[in-house]
Parts: structure tokens; C-alpha cells; sequence
């Protein structure tokens, strides 16, 4: 895995899948936790994706998992605050490619976020959304 200055972005799959242990990617989500863990990777996100991530926790897994990741896991993110103007060119994204790919506004965000803020770092994901706005993702 090429991890440059050893930083990842993490999507909300990818945190679901590190905690859900009947995700059909929990196991691959595990190695990537332990490589990360044992190079000193440094996890970013936005607060959008920690939203989404408790929310789904909560409906497809359980209260624990989502407190789990509140207590365990979020507060070892670097949480990206931007301004309005991500917000307004995550809108012109969601506006221009959502029609054709099935992309959410989160999505869009990250999006925003990774090419703008964070300088195209890779991202953890198990979404096709990300690959299809042409990010680099791992696995």
C-alpha cells in the first residue's frame, strides 16, 4: 500500500466494516487497521463521515458499536472542519455527477475535502462511490 506522509482518508464504510463484525469486509478492514496501526498511519475524516458512520452503526449493527466508535475510534481522527465554500463546491459535485453515479452528498464532501484540503491523500473505503469519482482507494 503507498501511503504518502502516511495519511489516509477514511470513509464511512470503512469504519463500519472495522466494527461490524458480519460485514463481508470485516476481516480485510481488520488487516488494513493493523498495517495502519503498525506504520504510524494518521486517519482523517470530516465530522459528515463520523455522522454517517454513527448512524449506521446504530441501524444495521447496535447502540455499543456506535458508542464504541464514539469512545474509541473517533477521538483518534483528525477531523477535517472546512468553510461554506466545501460545502458549495460539494453541491456543485453532488448537482453535476449524482445524476449518472450513485455518489451521496457525503460522498461529495469527501470529495472536496480529499482533492482540496488534504492534497488527494488515498482513502479507505469499501464504497465503489469514491473509485468513481476517481479517487485513489484502498483495498
Amino acid at each position: 500500500m503507498n501511503l504518502p506522509q502516511n495519511k489516509v482518508f477514511c470513509d464511512t464504510s470503512f469504519f463500519f466494516a472495522s466494527l461490524y463484525p458480519a460485514d463481508s469486509n470485516f476481516e480485510k478492514a481488520g488487516e488494513l487497521l493493523t498495517y495502519c496501526s503498525d506504520n504510524a498511519v494518521t486517519f482523517y475524516t470530516t465530522w459528515d463521515v463520523v455522522s454517517e458512520t454513527v448512524t449506521l452503526l446504530r441501524y444495521r449493527a447496535d447502540y455499543n458499536a456506535a458508542v464504541e466508535f464514539l469512545n474509541k475510534v473517533k477521538p483518534n481522527l483528525l477531523i477535517v472542519n472546512y468553510n461554506e465554500s466545501v460545502r458549495t463546491a460539494a453541491e456543485e459535485v453532488f448537482k453535476k455527477l449524482s445524476k449518472d453515479k450513485r455518489i451521496s452528498y457525503c460522498d461529495a464532501v469527501s470529495y472536496i475535502v480529499i482533492i482540496h484540503l488534504l492534497d488527494n491523500i488515498p482513502s479507505l473505503s469499501f464504497d465503489k462511490d469514491f473509485r468513481s469519482l476517481g479517487l485513489t482507494v484502498y483495498p
